[in-house]
């Protein structure tokens, strides 16, 4: 089956799996598609359990945020059947893809795994213009994550750098999403 949501390079979603939600980088190169994934975490503990995880493609920047950093409530979930088995997407999604995963190599500290597309739908067609508060709120949130754990000056200095582009671009979601990742960190 061909994919047709997923572009060439990372394509930045939003993986589900059962009850978990977290920001993730699809990476589709060469007609296919794989992600990485740090042990320890639910969605690894979750793909390496049952097999699949969906990409949710949403233009929501409160949501990268929130579930890079929290659970998001159950009834953020809505349950499809694919391929003979029961896989969770989030509810508001604009489009989301179910695939079966593979592990093809595991280390210490992470997973790779091949992804096999089973099921795509686009529930809703919206145009999305660039706006670069958006996507410097996804950079900001990359780095968020990690500057959480270690408090590195050098992603400090990285995350002020989207902060300004935030500023000067946002709109009243990427603002109201700036606004909740400068409580996380």
């Amino acid at each position: 089956m061909a994919v047709g949501l997923l572009k060439s390079g990372i394509n930045e979603v939003i993986a589900t799996t059962v009850f978990n939600a977290a920001p993730m980088g699809i990476h589709y190169r060469e007609g296919k598609a794989s992600m990485v994934l740090f042990l320890g975490s639910n969605t690894a503990d979750n793909i390496e359990r049952d097999g699949w995880v969906v990409a949710n493609f949403v233009h929501d920047p409160v949501i990268y945020v929130k579930t890079a950093f929290e659970d998001l409530p159950r009834n953020s979930f809505i349950e499809e059947q694919v391929a003979k088995k029961t896989v969770m997407r989030l509810a508001g999604a604009d489009a989301w893809a179910a695939f079966s995963a593979t592990i093809v190599r595991k280390t210490h500290e992470s997973m790779m795994v091949h992804l096999t597309l089973e099921k795509e739908i686009i529930e809703e067609v919206v145009v999305h213009p660039v706006n670069r508060a958006f996507n410097n709120i996804i950079d900001a949130t990359v780095h968020a994550t990690r500057y959480k754990e270690n408090r590195d000056p050098e992603l400090k200095k990285r995350i002020d750098y989207h902060i300004g582009i935030i500023h000067k671009c946002a709109g009243k979601q990427e603002a109201e999403a700036l606004d909740l990742l400068l409580k996380y960190i």
